[in-house]
């Protein structure tokens, strides 16, 4: 039993290792942060939120770095589904990162030709970037992963006819604010694992509209595609990089 243990404690430490560097990675690779930057997390209280959150200010107290990071969790007063926003706060407590706590209102209607999803998504990244502003903050960090980027550029080409998908970061306000992107070289399996191992709390109830969108029946189109293609997500995420404009209209 001991020896179980044990080997659990360094399989998690390497995993650790590896996924502190994979977002140390992109940092670097993409410039996202810089000395004297100030941070807003975007903290929805999904495991991908609380991973990004706790490793960006697990990374700062390291000496080398020197930014600020706040944290801010947007709630939505008529869309039903709960965090906990007590655990929320004590995360933040523990790990040394003012709070802010925002309830907005979404219009989401039935008979509206947007998705409610985008609607709600929306109007929290609209109150993210008021607070940016409020706070002094000239990045805003966001918990989307490889896997929801390469999900959004295909969404993009199967049903807006345009290839686009989240970029790891994006300067926006004539760049007053740029939205960053650290955990753009993980997988949905690795920040699931990470909060695991972290215990991270799971939300109370879940979105209602969360499957009222074609994420999932794209994430199933992407995982036929691996029984052709193992690497079918490493290359899709890749090819974002690799454009041969001249074979392109």
């Amino acid at each position: 039993m001991n020896e179980l243990k044990m080997d659990r404690s360094k399989e998690e430490k390497l995993f650790y290792r590896s996924f502190f560097r994979k977002v140390g990675k992109a940092i670097f690779d993409y410039g996202m942060i810089e000395n004297g930057d100030n941070v807003l997390v975007g903290v929805s209280g999904g495991k991908d939120s609380l991973s990004l959150l706790e490793v960006l200010a697990m990374r700062g107290k390291d000496a080398k770095y020197n930014y600020t990071l706040k944290a801010a969790h947007i709630a939505v007063e008529n869309v039903l589904y709960e965090v906990d926003r007590e655990y929320i706060e004590g995360l933040c407590r523990r790990l040394g990162v003012e709070l802010i706590h925002r309830t907005i209102s979404a219009e989401v209607r039935k008979d509206s030709d947007k998705p409610a999803c985008f609607v709600c998504s929306w109007n929290r990244r609209k109150a993210l970037f008021e607070i940016a502003r409020e706070t002094g903050c000239n990045k805003l960090a966001l918990g989307h992963h490889r896997d929801d980027a390469v999900e959004s550029l295909l969404m993009s080409m199967m049903f807006n006819a345009r290839i686009a998908s989240m970029p790891a970061k994006l300067s926006m306000f004539s760049g007053d604010l740029t939205l960053i992107r650290p955990l753009i070289y993980l997988t949905n399996e690795e920040t699931l694992r990470y909060s695991d191992y972290r215990n991270f709390k799971r939300q109370k109830t879940t979105c209602p509209y969360e499957h009222a969108t074609n994420r999932r029946a794209v994430q199933e189109v992407i995982e036929f595609m691996e029984k052709l293609s193992p690497q079918v997500r490493s290359n899709l995420f890749g090819s974002m990089r690799r454009v041969d404009k001249e074979y392109l209209l």
